[in-house]
């Protein structure tokens, strides 16, 4: 299934000549890590993943367009799932990529493969 690939140029435009940020293709969409430490990535759905401390992430789970990331039936702990309704507003976008970076700039770096 491919990603949604408008939300993926918006992301790389919003993460372009950010530093440690390279890209890839992962869970069916393309991921965007911080120096090796995924930090969000474009669904097939058109929604975004965001990587998040597990109590932020909590605290910002509405139930509705923001829940927790699941995959393969199991919920993933410090992962969220942001609708593809909230994304169509830049402001918004740049808020949950910023969450996204902002928590994987706190792991150490990880080495290329």
């Amino acid at each position: 299934m491919a990603y949604d690939e408008a939300l993926a140029a918006r992301l790389h435009d919003l993460l372009d000549g950010e530093p440690g940020v390279t890209s890839r293709r992962m869970f069916g969409g393309i991921g965007y890590m911080v120096d090796g430490n995924i930090a969000v990535a474009a669904a097939s759905s058109g929604a975004l993943m965001v990587r998040v401390d597990r109590d932020d992430g909590a605290a910002w789970i509405d139930g509705d367009v923001v829940n927790p990331m699941e995959m393969g039936g199991r919920t993933m702990a410090g992962w969220l799932l942001v609708a593809s309704t909230v994304l169509a507003d830049d402001a918004a976008l740049s808020t949950w990529v910023g969450r996204g970076v902002a928590f994987a700039r706190t792991l150490p770096p990880k080495p290329s493969p």
